[in-house]
C-alpha cells in the first residue's frame, strides 16, 4: 500500500488531538464516520497525523441509539490534551444534554480549542452559546426544533458546515464529508481522495450538498417551473402566496400549474401546499414546547380550529394527541429550502409583488 508524504511542513507538526463527547443515545454511525477518516489519515500517510479518544462525563459507560454499550477512553477531567472536540448527539437530544456538558463545553471554547459536533450533537453547542453567530448543521430531524430554541444560530440544511472554528454535520455518512474535507486542508487533496478510495465512497461531497434530495433528483431535469414554485412554497409556510400569484411568476397560467401537479405530484398544487404546512406543524409539536395555537400561527392558519381540522384529516390524530406520541415513532422528512431557491428568484418574485423582502422566509 503507497504511503503519502504529508509535506515538510506537517511532519514537524504534532498530531491533531480529537476528544469525541458521546452523549446518550448517540448515533454509531456518525461516530464511526468521523473516526475512520483519521485512522486510514494516519495508515496511508505512515504518519501519526491524528489522534483521538472517546469521553462522557464521568468516563462511565454510555448507550449508543442502536443499544450498543461503549466504554469511553477517559471522563472529561481525565481527558488529554485536546485540540479538538466533537459533540456526538444522536436519538432524543434534549434529554441528553446537561449542565454539566454544557459547563464543560464552555470551558474547552474558552481554551480555544475548536468545537464540532455530528447528527444532532449542534444542539449542545447551542445549548451552550458557542454556536451564536455562526452558520451550522444538524440532523434534519432537529432542525426545526434548533430553529425556534436558537434564534441567534443560523441554521442551514446542508450536510455540513465549516465556519471558523467550529465544526458541525448532520447525520449518517455526512461526518464522513466533513471529516475528509478537513483533512483535505491541513494534509492536501491527494490524501483525503485515497481515503475516500480506501472507502469505496465514490464521490466526496462538499458544503453546497443538502441532506434532502432535491426535487430535481425526483423529477427529472425538464421541470424547472414545477421545482421553482414548490421551493417558493416550501420557503413560504408561515405566509403562503397565493397560487394565481405563483403562476404569474413562473410564467404559467392556474391551469398549467394544477397540471404540472397532477402529473409529477399526484396532487392539486393547494394540496401540495397544505401537506408542506402540516408537516412541518407535526415537527413543530413533536420537537419543540410551542403552544398548538403558536404552531397553527407559524404554519400558516389562520384559526386553530381549521388547523385541527386538517391536522386530523391528514394524520388521523389531533394535533393535541400528537405529543402522547411515543417519541421514537416514525420520523417525518424537513422541509429545507432546497439548493433550485436561488436569491435571484426570491428577489424578483419580491418585486413582482413590490416588497423588498420575504419575512416569511425562515431558513
Amino acid at each position: 500500500m503507497s504511503q503519502f508524504n504529508p509535506g515538510a511542513q506537517a511532519q514537524n507538526r504534532a498530531p491533531q488531538s480529537i476528544g469525541f463527547l458521546l452523549l446518550d443515545n448517540f448515533t454509531l454511525i456518525s461516530l464511526a464516520s468521523a473516526v475512520e477518516p483519521l485512522r486510514m489519515a494516519n495508515q496511508l500517510s505512515g504518519r501519526e497525523l491524528y489522534r483521538w479518544c472517546t469521553l462522557t462525563l464521568d468516563g462511565g459507560q454510555v448507550w449508543a441509539s442502536d443499544g450498543l454499550q461503549i466504554t469511553p477512553d477517559s471522563s472529561v477531567a481525565n481527558a488529554p490534551a485536546l485540540d479538538t472536540v466533537i459533540v456526538c448527539g444522536g436519538v432524543g437530544i434534549q434529554r441528553s444534554v446537561t449542565r454539566e456538558h454544557v459547563s464543560w463545553l464552555q470551558s474547552q471554547a474558552r481554551q480555544g480549542r475548536r468545537l464540532g459536533a455530528v447528527c444532532t450533537g449542534s444542539w449542545a453547542l447551542a445549548c451552550a452559546g458557542l454556536l451564536d453567530g455562526f452558520d451550522c448543521s444538524v440532523h434534519w430531524e432537529c432542525l426545526a426544533a434548533m430553529q425556534e430554541a436558537f434564534p441567534r444560530v443560523t441554521m442551514s440544511t446542508r450536510l455540513f458546515t465549516l465556519d471558523r472554528n467550529r465544526y458541525t454535520s448532520s447525520g449518517g455518512t455526512a461526518p464522513l464529508d466533513m471529516m475528509l474535507h478537513l483533512i483535505s486542508r491541513e494534509h492536501g487533496r491527494e490524501l483525503s481522495a485515497a481515503i475516500s478510495e480506501m472507502f469505496v465512497y465514490e464521490r466526496i461531497r462538499n458544503e453546497q450538498d443538502h441532506q434532502r434530495v432535491p426535487l430535481k433528483h425526483m423529477l427529472g431535469t425538464n421541470q424547472p417551473k414545477l421545482q421553482e414554485i414548490v421551493a417558493l412554497m416550501e420557503a413560504n409556510l408561515e405566509e403562503p402566496i397565493d397560487l394565481d400569484e405563483l403562476a404569474v411568476y413562473v410564467n404559467v397560467s392556474r391551469r398549467q400549474l394544477e397540471r404540472l401537479f397532477q402529473k409529477y405530484l399526484h396532487c392539486s398544487p393547494s394540496r401540495y401546499y397544505l401537506k408542506l404546512r402540516l408537516i412541518r406543524a407535526r415537527q413543530l409539536l413533536k420537537q419543540t414546547p410551542m403552544s398548538i395555537i403558536e404552531v397553527a400561527s407559524v404554519c400558516g392558519f389562520v384559526s386553530t380550529p381549521h388547523f385541527s381540522k386538517c391536522y386530523r384529516e391528514y394524520f388521523g390524530i389531533p394535533p393535541r394527541d400528537e405529543r402522547m406520541t411515543p417519541s421514537n415513532s416514525q420520523p417525518v422528512a424537513l422541509l429545507p429550502i432546497p439548493q433550485a431557491l436561488m436569491p435571484g428568484a426570491m428577489s424578483a418574485l419580491s418585486q413582482a409583488r413590490g416588497e423588498s423582502t420575504f419575512a416569511s422566509v425562515r431558513l
